[in-house]
């Protein structure tokens, strides 16, 4: 009964990222923009969110799974705001797969009985303080320049991208293997549009978490 419970869920879950996808793919607007570099502070904020917040849940599955609903609702809601910002598509596109990242892992919640961080909650809200501070730190950093919010959401999938493979290694159940590894095919895809448009404008991205090795991989250098 139980193999059979895993089974149904799992076919639930794949079913559900066929139906919806999970890339984003959108045009963006021509605009005269001066490139700006991510400021240090922010990929200072968001190493200590993967450096502290993810290395201290490394023996906690359950701790994992509501992290990366955070996570994933952090990424929604940053893309929402700079569409509200610069009227981009490719970040309404995306974040519209943020929210159904955010529900596959709000299907392991329920499955595991545990309390929803994000329930409830308006955009911009978080129960953890880093990832709270981190949201503001990415929204002004993006505020700054087209290129500037590009460079955000580049930063975002590539921290998304190193906290999943990070919890993958860390977890032997297979419901969880099986939403992590879409949501990680998910971010790939998501971090191939925002490099393919920062190259329309002259502009390139460095990895801050992964390697450049796996950026490479991911882009197809």
């Amino acid at each position: 009964m139980k193999h059979t419970y895993r089974k149904i869920f799992t076919i639930a879950v794949l079913a559900m990222f066929v139906v919806f996808g999970l890339a984003a793919q959108a045009a963006i607007e021509q605009q005269n923009v001066v490139e700006t570099p991510v400021q240090a502070e922010v990929a200072q904020t968001a190493e200590a969110t993967t450096g502290t917040k993810a290395e201290d849940q490394a023996g906690d599955k359950a701790d994992g799974i509501l992290y990366m609903r955070e996570e994933e609702k952090l990424a929604r809601d940053v893309y929402l705001a700079l569409y509200k910002i610069w009227g981009i598509r490719t970040f309404a596109n995306i974040a519209n797969s943020e929210q159904q990242h955010m529900d596959a892992v709000a299907y392991l919640i329920s499955a595991q009985g545990l309390t929803d961080p994000a329930a409830q909650t308006a955009p911009g809200e978080f129960q953890n303080p880093v990832l709270a501070k981190l949201y503001t730190d990415l929204v002004a950093e993006g505020s700054k320049s087209i290129v500037d919010a590009l460079k955000v959401g580049a930063t975002i999938e590539d921290l998304d991208i190193y906290d999943l493979e990070k919890f993958i290694a860390e977890t032997d159940d297979p419901d969880t293997i099986a939403v992590y590894s879409n949501l990680l095919r998910g971010s790939e895809n998501h971090m191939r549009s925002f490099i393919g448009q920062l190259s329309r404008y002259g502009a390139v991205y460095t990895a801050q978490f992964i390697t450049a090795e796996r950026l490479n991989s991911i882009i197809g250098r």
